[in-house]
């Protein structure tokens, strides 16, 4: 008895793998466009803060200068060093915005995820609802309430909008329906644990990517944040980055020695952003190395 073999056409096999292996290239082409397409700015922000203003105004190149310690001590020594008053401002409402807004977007979010009442999914459609809102949209209406409260130009005129996040707390609502089992919570109220404990013990610990997801989008978002703090705050020394250095900009037009500072302060004002995500990236790692051990 002789075994079956089938037989396959290779002369039309050969085409298609030879099309599929001439056009592999264009994804690999597109992502490297990409990547110039944000990594070029950078790197120009980067060679023209080592540019002197001689340098910086004659020629436009990607060479390095020779002033950027000579920017640094000017940007440190200009209005006695009221640009790093800006960046401890940024730092301050980007650090406790971004920290409490993932504490709200906990609460709510294991709320509206693991617990059954009436009017969930109501509020849910709100939350989704505050989600397509863009942010812009509501800066005169939070400028006027607090203005009403006697809070504008003060820290908490850019804290308290930077508190809740419906993208958080929709963000954290998903996460939490999918990676806090309900089995696990009922044991543990079997077990006579209340539910301050359950959430503090059991759904952060679970929910700890997300809510680090949270913390990085609301971080990044305050420390960019133009509008708001250019509508809040009237005192240049409660002003953040982004305010701070569009001051200097504006000067710069009549006293172009300036655009160098500038510069300087906008090289100066990434390098925490990479330092966050490097952080959060173990602890992100971490994490999910964790839970897929647990599970």
């Amino acid at each position: 008895m002789t075994p079956l073999t089938l037989t396959a056409d290779t002369a039309g096999i050969r085409p298609v793998k030879s099309r599929a292996r001439r056009t592999a290239w264009v994804p690999t082409l597109v992502l490297v466009l990409g990547a110039l397409y944000c990594l070029v700015p950078i790197a120009w922000v980067v060679m023209a803060a080592t540019k002197d203003r001689s340098e910086l105004f004659s020629t436009f190149t990607f060479a390095p200068g020779t002033g950027f310690f000579d920017n640094l001590s000017e940007l440190t020594a200009y209005r006695d060093g009221i640009y790093w008053t800006w960046m401890g401002n940024s730092a301050l409402y980007a650090g406790f915005g971004a920290l409490l807004s993932a504490a709200v977007s906990a609460g709510g979010g294991y709320a509206l995820g693991r617990f059954a009442f009436r009017g969930r999914e109501v509020i849910f459609k709100l939350i989704l609802a505050g989600v397509l809102v863009p942010s812009i949209v509501l800066t005169v209406p939070q400028y006027l309430l607090l203005s009403k409260l006697g809070m504008a130009d003060s820290y908490w005129s850019m804290l308290l909008p930077s508190i809740l996040s419906p993208y958080g707390v929709y963000l954290v609502r998903i996460y939490a329906a999918a990676a806090v089992p309900a089995e696990l919570l009922e044991a543990a109220r079997m077990d006579g644990a209340s539910e301050w404990r359950i959430f503090s013990r059991i759904a952060v610990p679970m929910m700890m990517p997300g809510l680090i997801t949270v913390f990085l989008f609301q971080f990044v978002a305050i420390w960019n944040n133009f509008l708001l703090p250019y509508v809040m705050l009237a005192d240049d020394t409660k002003f953040p980055l982004t305010l701070g250095l569009y001051t200097l900009l504006a000067q710069g037009a009549s006293q172009p020695a300036l655009y160098t500072l500038v510069i300087t302060g906008c090289l100066l004002a990434i390098i925490p952003l990479i330092a966050l995500f490097l952080v959060i990236q173990r602890f992100w790692s971490l994490d999910l190395l964790s839970g897929s051990v647990k599970a």
